[in-house]
């Protein structure tokens, strides 16, 4: 602040001065402003076994705090640019399982690297934004959806469910988006070759991150173009019996779902295990979404059969929301 000072009388006292010289002092201030900014990100490359390669960004946001953002760029970048864009959530899961808790991956990197490379879908990059742990489920939950239920219901999940407390904190996903809308997407579109519109942007996840990516859609639709949503926990918690959530959802859809901009939604399911607890709730939903698009060019609900809650399960399936995403035209 003392150099700042200094700066700063420097140049209204020597008016007189040559140009130069003046010049250089208003350069001074410029470098002394940058004082107390924020460090520079710096993404770092990830070995694994994956194709294509993933840079790394410790992501130090404003609302969230630090985050680990994987961003994956296949074998043909910056080739073909401009690239679409697919912001994913879980994105730990995404690319080598040898490195997630549980050794399963959703195998992005090998099924879009296949699409791309036999001409069936659009160049694209992935974002995959690292999950909150614990605090999964608070950050994913659809904000406004949840405080439309009644605080009794409300109260009684954030109480111990088995061995966890399902909601750790009160939900921030409104924040969490703001995060991924004002802080990631800005620094994505400057440091990639990317097209940064909406028809180029994807959102999308699986169980809560499908809930997630659908609200993200309907909270921000000149951002996000589509939302890929697979097994989507309609039920938001693990319940079915006295949960208000899904009909609040649906509610919420009513009201805020985009019809104009050309918005496309994929949506699936299975029918293994917590799979069989979406279908009352996805058939509500699928026939808002006939109600409001008339036809199904602007979305799909798929049922998988025998299929169950897991990333062997959507990897297994993930060529069909790309392709219909975003289809090479030829």
């Amino acid at each position: 602040m003392v150099q700042n000072e200094w700066a700063q009388n420097a140049l209204a006292k020597n008016t007189a001065k040559s140009a130069q010289q003046q010049g250089f002092i208003i350069l001074l201030l410029c470098l002394l402003s940058l004082v107390g900014c924020s460090p520079k990100i710096i993404p770092q490359a990830v070995e694994g076994n994956f194709e294509g390669r993933i840079e790394r960004i410790e992501f130090p946001s404003k609302h969230i705090g630090k985050r680990t953002v994987d961003v994956w760029l296949p074998v043909t970048y910056p080739a073909q640019a401009p690239y679409k864009v697919i912001y994913m959530q879980d994105g730990q899961m995404l690319f080598d399982a040898g490195q997630t808790w549980n050794k399963q991956e959703w195998k992005a990197d090998e099924t879009i690297s296949r699409l791309m490379g036999a001409d069936s879908m659009q160049a694209v990059i992935v974002v995959g934004i690292w999950n909150a742990g614990p605090d999964r489920h608070a950050e994913y939950m659809p904000q406004k959806v949840y405080e439309s239920c009644p605080l009794t219901f409300r109260d009684s999940l954030a109480h111990k469910t088995g061995s966890h407390v399902l909601f750790s904190k009160p939900v921030y996903s409104d924040t969490y988006l703001k995060f991924i809308v004002n802080e990631l997407k800005p620094y994505i579109d400057n440091k990639y070759k990317v097209e940064g519109n909406a028809a180029s942007t994807t959102i999308g996840g699986s169980s809560m991150g499908g809930l997630i990516s659908l609200y993200a859609v309907c909270e921000y639709p000149a951002v996000f173009g589509s939302a890929i949503c697979m097994s989507t926990h309609w039920i938001g918690s693990f319940a079915l019996e006295r949960n208000p959530i899904p009909g609040q959802m649906l509610t919420y859809l009513r009201k805020t779902l985009p019809v104009k901009g050309g918005h496309k939604f994929y949506f699936d399911r299975g029918t293994v295990g917590l799979e069989s607890l979406y279908e009352n709730a996805q058939l509500e939903v699928d026939a808002l979404l006939l109600a409001k698009y008339a036809d199904t060019k602007k979305f799909r609900s798929l049922v998988y059969q025998g299929s169950d809650h897991s990333e062997t399960a959507w990897a297994s399936r993930l060529n069909v929301p790309m392709i219909f995403l975003y289809p090479k035209t030829k």
